[in-house]
């Protein structure tokens, strides 16, 4: 789907939503354009189908899908799986937006910590999970199969404590 002419001007202007079978497409057409190994129909579909352990969810500016990410928990332990913005409108604080969403879930769910993968070259999305408490702990030696780039692995340990409770509610507020 396209994006529309104008992006987001304000958080606002970004609404989030549960991920839904009929969303799919709009998901891949923003995948395919941004990891060169873009998922599967098939795989989302699976993904959807694990309410009790999964979690996705879409952006949208207007009616359009411009954003979407992917949380799975796992007794006390959550991963994002999966966060994109279509190219044209990163930077507009629309990762910032779902992972805000993703981490209250997380927490809402028991989650004590939280994990992801990420390219060791994705500079601006490492910046991102610094700000809300992600720390590096270890790489993965070529984990992204298509290019053999490794993967920066990080990592919140105290999802629900204080510390990570006041650094949402700045994001939260910086955002505004």
């Amino acid at each position: 789907m396209r994006a529309e002419a104008d992006p987001p001007t304000s958080f606002a202007d970004v609404s989030i939503g549960p991920m839904r079978r009929k969303h799919v497409r709009d998901v891949l057409s923003i995948e395919r354009r941004v990891y060169p190994r873009p998922w599967s129909a098939a795989l989302f579909f699976s993904e959807l189908s694990q309410r009790k352990t999964r979690y996705y969810i879409v952006a949208f500016h207007h009616k359009s899908v411009v954003g979407y990410g992917g949380l799975m928990v796992h007794e006390d332990e959550g991963h994002i799986t999966t966060i994109a913005v279509q190219p044209e409108l990163q930077h507009a604080k629309i990762g910032t937006r779902l992972l805000l969403d993703m981490v209250d879930e997380a927490r809402g769910r028991d989650a004590r910590t939280l994990a992801l993968e990420v390219r060791v070259a994705n500079w601006p999305a490492q910046r991102l999970y610094a700000w809300f408490g992600f720390r590096p702990v270890g790489v993965r030696k070529n984990y992204y199969a298509e290019t053999g780039e490794d993967a920066l692995v990080m990592w919140v340990d105290d999802l629900g404590g204080d510390e990570i409770t006041a650094r949402l509610d700045r994001i939260r507020d910086s955002v505004r």
